[in-house]
């Protein structure tokens, strides 16, 4: 088994090849470590593979996804072909800078972490398009999640092999890898001020856009950390809340009624309704979720607990 497997995810990075594979063999002492180079290309429409392939590197791992399917599952792709005892995650635009790498494995290892976690100190990005929303986005993540990173946006992280080959990273999770871990019992996570480059080859794939990817995925973040196995306690309490207010708004107007007063048609009325019906969903919602999450546990033989 290789000591370390440093996973990259490409698109169309054909120029950052060649420069990044020198820099990694650089940066990182051979005598020291037995590492690989896993290359996932997310169905690059450049040069990209032959570059990778023009190298003859007996380093290099290439996977080839068939298309573009973003880069949560590229690194699953990665995670899943690495033989390293640890793993190191980095970008292929040369923005991350290999020779921390090092410097954050022996972090690991000697301080026997689970997860570290880079954080670019002084970022070569732009202000308003990706520094702003990321401080925005990273300090909602760290208040909803409780897991106290700074900087949820680098890429650039060192974890244990065991716990990445745990993890689910499904959809646009890959921004979330230290939830992820933490969920598989990766709760011994630091963090480390690493080196940021600017962009020179290629074009970013990131945009605006993608603040409401994070705010919806942090929302599945949320759930699962606080009620993926007791999600009864989610839509049962409201649910039962919701159904005692409309009750009891509905028994309000009957005792109107009986007192004579004409109740049809106010707007009282039909919330409480609404309640009622809202309510009883919101349980039956608890009741499936419970139902599935059950089935998930006992299919698979799974347990909702780690040992170490």
């Amino acid at each position: 088994m290789k000591d370390l497997s440093i996973i990259i995810c490409v698109y169309n990075e054909e120029e950052n090849i060649k420069p990044l594979v020198e820099q990694i063999h650089s940066s990182i002492n051979a005598n020291e470590y037995n590492y690989e180079i896993i290359y996932v290309d997310d169905g690059s429409k450049d040069k990209t593979i032959e570059n990778i392939v023009s190298l003859n590197d007996s380093r290099i791992k290439l996977v080839e996804l068939r298309k573009n399917y973003g880069q949560s599952s590229a690194l699953s792709a990665g995670i899943e072909e690495a033989s390293g005892k640890y793993i190191a995650l980095m970008d292929g635009d040369l923005q991350n800078d290999p020779s921390d790498i090092p410097m954050m494995l022996n972090i690991l290892i000697n301080e026997d972490r689970d997860l570290v976690a880079g954080i670019r100190k002084d970022r070569k990005d732009g202000v308003f398009l990706r520094k702003i929303p990321s401080k925005i986005a990273n300090s909602i993540i760290r208040k909803s999640t409780g897991i106290k990173i700074q900087d949820y946006g680098c890429t650039l992280k060192v974890l244990k092999s065991d716990i990445a080959k745990d993890m689910r990273i499904y959809g646009e999770l890959h921004r979330f890898i230290p939830v992820l871990a933490s969920f598989e019992g990766g709760t011994n996570i630091t963090q480390l001020n690493v080196k940021h480059h600017a962009r020179i080859h290629g074009t970013s794939k990131y945009g605006i856009n993608r603040t409401f990817k994070v705010m919806s995925d942090l929302l599945v973040m949320v759930f699962r950390r606080k009620y993926m196995q007791k999600p009864m306690h989610l839509f049962g309490s409201w649910g039962i809340i919701t159904l005692i207010a409309g009750i009891g708004i509905e028994i309000y107007l009957l005792v109107l009624k009986l007192m004579g007063e004409d109740i049809w048609g106010r707007p009282l009325m039909l919330l409480g309704i609404l309640l009622i019906l809202a309510g009883i969903q919101l349980i039956t919602f608890g009741l499936m979720a419970d139902t599935l999450m059950r089935t998930y546990y006992e299919s698979q033989n799974k347990r909702p607990y780690k040992i170490k």
